[in-house]
């Protein structure tokens, strides 16, 4: 994590529109690798090596021009710091040729989406070395499925799932009102999972029963109901529900409203958006559910006010990890219920073998003596993301056993559906990410305020729906090498995941601000996996 000079106070906005309270961090000056992708005639044969260095992504000054950068070979959250010895060779995606003084045979692991340059003038890299022959070969083969295309579309054979819902495990679309009917349209069933969510800033609870959301009433609400809904949800708690009055919440969430059956025992609740439980479709009370599966977003563990200083006392953010690859730190990520982490895709894209991983909850100092490794039973990672992208970026792990919660380990409030936060909103980073770019891992968990940013002011054209920047316009609080996966966490009320640390184009420069995973978009996919786990294990 970029380590800004001075600090905020923990929860103070600045006082001025565009006044950076952190001193621009300064710019590295130290020489770096930076990595070539020779031709293929030009590579030697490399043997995998058991020891392995990553290379910084800051290109050293009089380096060479940005358009002969191959972006991919670095990551910038990666500890450039690996063991002499491991219990298996580390995990190698690409293996460059570098150009290097220091070492002119170091080796780059590449692991991380593009973070410098345009990709697109990166990958045009690749053509000088394509033959005539194959270039001929591939322009025949797109002309020929272009050709396809159109006839099929003139034909009238839809060739993609436009307006309806495409199901994955047997490769056909239906209709958006056979989603949430009761019955299992696709193999796998998927049409039946993301049928209930909590929406807004409130959380209202809402179902979806033949391709409609609609919000539920208050009356004839039970706990053996909301035993149900928080199942469906994918968490295996359940606290409580209250009501809240219709014309409180947005909009949006006012315009469909469902009773459900208050005749139903609970030895008959499977999901409550099948269709027999619906009762009628208006609020007699004009209140409708909120819904809390479980305790989150609370610090009990902090007894006093943060002021100042950037270096993080025990119970400040209970939620943060510390991932493990083969007993090294590699990455961040945050606790979201007693067996579940959100982390970033990249951290265990094509190394996501559960053996090779542990988790370390309730630390802010590493390496501890001591420490208990959580084992690792399940990791997941979005099925859109690809190293090249820059969309997509998470991924969720699962621990073999579960965590006890106390006044060092919390778990962090996942946002509602459309819950918005505005930019401006102040929040916060934590990691063990350097603390400049090219330096070592943190052995202490460092912490900065950063305030979010509309995509106009983020000004990154690579940005997606999918991502969210945060940082200020002069450079100084931001994450760095070491800090991928690490949480984004806003306070409305409790704490909450904004974001999941991606990638950002240095650390802490002017004009660059962090880019991160946008959970609120994410959602979908960690309710849809957390439910599906909750069923295999109910």
């Amino acid at each position: 994590m970029a380590s800004p000079e001075r600090k905020a106070e923990e929860g103070q906005v600045p006082t001025k529109e565009g006044e950076n309270p952190v001193d621009k961090a300064k710019e590295d000056e130290s020489g770096h690798a930076e990595a070539e992708a020779e031709s293929d005639e030009d590579l030697p044969t490399v043997e995998t090596p058991t020891i392995f260095y990553v290379s910084p992504f800051n290109s050293p000054k009089g380096s060479r021009p940005p358009h002969l950068f191959d972006p991919g070979s670095q990551d910038p959250h990666v500890p450039i710091g690996w063991p002499d010895k491991t219990s298996a060779p580390l995990p190698i995606y690409t293996i460059h040729s570098t150009q290097n003084t220091h070492n002119p045979r170091m080796s780059v692991i590449k692991v991380q989406p593009f973070v410098q340059g345009d990709v697109s003038e990166s990958m045009s890299l690749c053509w000088p070395y394509i033959s005539r022959r194959l270039l001929v070969l591939l322009i025949t083969v797109c002309v020929l499925i272009a050709v396809s295309v159109i006839l099929a579309i003139g034909l009238g054979v839809g060739l993609s799932c436009s307006g309806k819902f495409h199901c994955v495990s047997s490769a056909q679309c239906i209709k958006t009102s056979a989603l949430c009917d009761g019955v299992k349209d696709c193999g796998q069933g998927e049409d039946e999972l993301n049928c209930v969510r909590l929406s807004g800033q409130h959380g209202v609870l809402q179902i979806r029963s033949k391709g409609v959301w609609r919000s539920v009433c208050w009356e004839t609400w039970s706990s053996s109901l909301g035993n149900s809904a928080c199942k469906q949800l994918g968490y295996n708690s359940y606290v409580n529900t209250s009501p809240v009055l219709l014309s409180s919440v947005e909009k949006a969430f006012r315009k469909s409203v469902v009773t459900l059956n208050p005749n139903l025992s609970s030895l008959q609740l499977s999901k409550i958006h099948n269709p027999s439980y619906l009762g009628g479709f208006q609020c007699m009370s004009g209140l409708i559910t909120v819904l809390n599966c479980i305790a989150c977003g609370n610090r009990p563990g902090l007894r006093s006010r943060i002021v100042g200083g950037a270096i993080t006392v025990p119970g400040q953010y209970p939620w943060q990890v510390s991932l493990q690859y083969q007993n090294q730190y590699l990455c961040g990520g945050s606790l979201i219920t007693n067996q579940w982490i959100v982390t970033a895709a990249h951290c265990v894209y094509g190394f996501a073998n559960p053996a090779s991983w542990s988790v370390r909850v309730g630390i802010v100092e590493q390496p501890v003596n001591g420490a208990t490794d959580l084992s690792v039973s399940k990791i997941l990672y979005h099925g859109s993301y690809r190293p090249e992208s820059l969309s997509y970026d998470v991924a969720l792990i699962k621990v073999a056993q579960p965590v006890t919660f106390n006044g060092q380990v919390q778990p962090i409030c996942l946002p509602n559906f459309e819950e918005s936060f505005t930019a401006g909103s102040v929040c916060w980073i934590s990691g063990w990410g350097a603390t400049q770019s090219g330096g070592e891992v943190s052995v202490s968990l460092h912490s900065a305020l950063v305030p979010l940013l509309s995509s106009r002011e983020c000004g990154n054209s690579k940005v997606s729906p999918w991502n969210i920047c945060a940082g200020f316009p002069g450079g100084g609080a931001d994450t760095c090498q070491g800090d991928s996966g690490a949480p984004l966490a806003c306070e409305h009320s409790v704490w909450k995941l904004v974001g999941v640390a991606s990638w950002a184009l240095g650390c802490g420069q002017s004009h660059s601000p962090g880019i991160y995973t946008s959970v609120v978009h994410a959602l979908p996919w960690i309710h849809q996996n957390l439910q599906k786990e909750e069923e295999q294990t109910a």
